[in-house]
């Protein structure tokens, strides 16, 4: 029988930072809620070293903030700090849009139109998590096809720090970045028509900068 491999640390502390992020997107952890390594390590059934990494990682990309040797907590929505990460990520779409466009294949175009259908009816239903993961779904087809590996990761560092705020607006009666805005998209990509798939995802992310001006007034 072959010898059982042993799991790397890197995918040990990979696996906490993607379950304590998705934790403090999903309002599981609140802001200002103080974290312990020693108490999600026991959570998680992982050791307390690949925690303490995962704090950093998320300390460095805004989602929590210490205090040496007094707190490790969760951030605060900041409106200006989520326009700051929507400012890059929309420049990362942009991107990425102007690039993949021309390389799309029908089949990617399908996967597309596919999450959206999911994302209308996840909206429709009120089901934040259904609609924003398939939103990333449609969207990480541009990412892939473009094959821009940093635009990939400037996208997937910033992007968790405004899914803070579309969740919170959308469980306070707010919508989502519209499913119609997103079929003018795909059509566009369907066409090959780069010009206006990057002046689609331009708009998409202005939706999204009125978002946080409404954040601004709460």
């Amino acid at each position: 029988m072959e010898a059982m491999r042993p799991v790397s640390r890197t995918l040990l502390r990979d696996r906490a930072y993607a379950a304590i992020r998705d934790a403090i997107v999903a309002g599981e952890i609140e802001p200002g809620a103080v974290v312990r390594d020693a108490e999600l390590a026991e959570r998680l059934g992982l050791s307390r070293a690949p925690v303490r990494e995962a704090f950093s990682r998320l300390v460095d990309e805004g989602l929590l903030e210490s205090k040496p040797q007094s707190y490790t907590r969760v951030t605060p929505v900041v409106a200006a700090d989520v326009r700051d990460a929507a400012a890059v990520v929309g420049a990362m779409h942009e991107l990425v849009t102007r690039v993949a466009v021309p390389r799309l294949m029908a089949a990617d175009v399908e996967i597309m139109r596919a999450a959206n259908e999911r994302f209308a009816v996840a909206v429709a239903a009120g089901e934040v998590d259904l609609a924003l993961r398939a939103d990333d779904e449609l969207h990480d087809v541009l990412v892939r096809v473009s094959g821009n590996r940093a635009a990939a990761a400037t996208v997937a560092r910033y992007t968790p720090l405004i899914r803070r705020l579309e969740r919170r607006r959308f469980g306070e009666g707010g919508t989502c970045r519209s499913a119609g805005l997103h079929e003018r998209l795909i059509e566009a990509c369907a066409r090959a028509d780069t010009g206006a798939a990057v002046r689609v995802t331009a708009e998409i992310w202005r939706s999204l900068a009125d978002l946080v001006d409404l954040a601004d007034d709460d």
